[in-house]
C-alpha cells in the first residue's frame, strides 16, 4: 500500500485539489435552477412561419427601398415634366398619369422617337414605302396612307421630297384611358416636296424651295405590351 502514498504521488494529488477547487470558485455549481443556454429558435414546423422572436423587416417584402437612381430618375422626371408642359398644369398633370401607367415614358425621350418617327413617316410616304408605313401605323391611318399612295401611282404622279428639319416640336396633349396611353404633338417642319405628273408637269409644290408644313399627330401605345414601339393613331394638318 506505501507505493501508492509516495511523495510525488502526494504532491501531484495536492495540486489536482487546488486547481478543482479554484476551477470550482470561477465556475460555480450547478443547482439545477439555472437558466437553459440561448438556442435558436426554428421556424414552427407545418406552417411556415417563423416564431415570434424572428426578427420583423422594417419594410414589407416585394417593396425593395428606393435607390438612388431611382430617386434621380424620379427627379428628372418630374423636371421633365415642368419643362414640357410649358407651365400647363393639366398637359403636367397627364403626363405624370401618362408616366405612372409606362414607366419607360419620359417626355424627352419620347420627342426624341416622335422626331425619328415623323421624318421615317413622312419620307416614306412620298416614296410610297408601305412596309415601312405599316410597321409605324395604326391600321386606320395606314389604310389611308395607302389609298392615298394607290390614287397616286394610278395617276402616274410621282413625288420628289426631301426633309429639312423639325425647327420646332412640342407635345400638345396626353392621355390614359386605361387601355392605352396616347400622346399628340405638333410637328413644324421643313420640308423640299414637289409633286410631277407622268409628262413631268409640275402639280404642287416647289422642287428647289423649302416649305414650312406643320402637323398635330397623336401616337398610342398599350402600356402593357412588350412592344416598345408608338403608333401613330391620328393625324391633322394645322393650318
Amino acid at each position: 500500500m506505501d507505493e501508492f502514498f509516495d511523495l510525488p504521488t502526494l504532491i501531484v494529488i495536492g495540486v489536482a485539489v487546488v486547481i478543482l477547487f479554484r476551477l470550482r470558485s470561477v465556475l460555480g455549481t450547478r443547482t439545477g435552477n439555472e437558466r437553459p443556454p440561448v438556442e435558436r429558435r426554428r421556424p414552427e414546423e407545418g406552417n411556415g412561419r417563423a416564431s415570434e422572436e424572428t426578427v420583423v423587416p422594417l419594410r414589407p417584402q416585394g417593396r425593395p427601398a428606393p435607390s438612388l437612381d431611382d430617386e434621380r430618375r424620379a427627379r428628372k422626371l418630374e423636371a421633365e415634366i415642368e419643362q414640357f408642359s410649358h407651365g400647363d398644369a393639366g398637359l403636367a398633370t397627364n403626363l405624370k398619369a401618362v408616366a405612372e401607367a409606362d414607366p419607360t415614358f419620359t417626355p424627352k425621350s419620347f420627342l426624341e422617337g416622335a422626331k425619328m418617327a415623323y421624318e421615317m413617316i413622312v419620307t416614306a410616304f412620298a416614296q410610297g414605302d408601305r412596309t415601312t408605313l405599316k410597321n409605324l401605323l395604326e391600321k386606320d391611318v395606314f389604310d389611308g396612307f395607302q389609298r392615298a399612295i394607290a390614287e397616286r401611282e394610278a395617276a402616274g404622279r410621282r413625288v420628289d421630297f426631301t426633309f429639312v428639319g423639325l425647327p420646332k416640336i412640342e407635345i400638345a396633349e396626353a392621355e390614359y384611358d386605361r387601355r392605352a396611353v396616347n400622346v399628340t404633338v405638333r410637328f413644324y417642319a421643313e420640308v423640299v416636296s414637289a409633286t410631277f405628273e407622268k409628262d413631268g408637269q409640275l402639280v404642287e409644290g416647289h422642287a428647289e424651295q423649302v416649305q414650312n408644313i406643320a402637323d398635330e399627330w397623336t401616337f398610342t401605345r398599350n402600356p402593357k405590351s412588350r412592344d416598345p414601339n408608338w403608333r401613330l393613331l391620328a393625324t391633322n394638318q394645322l393650318d
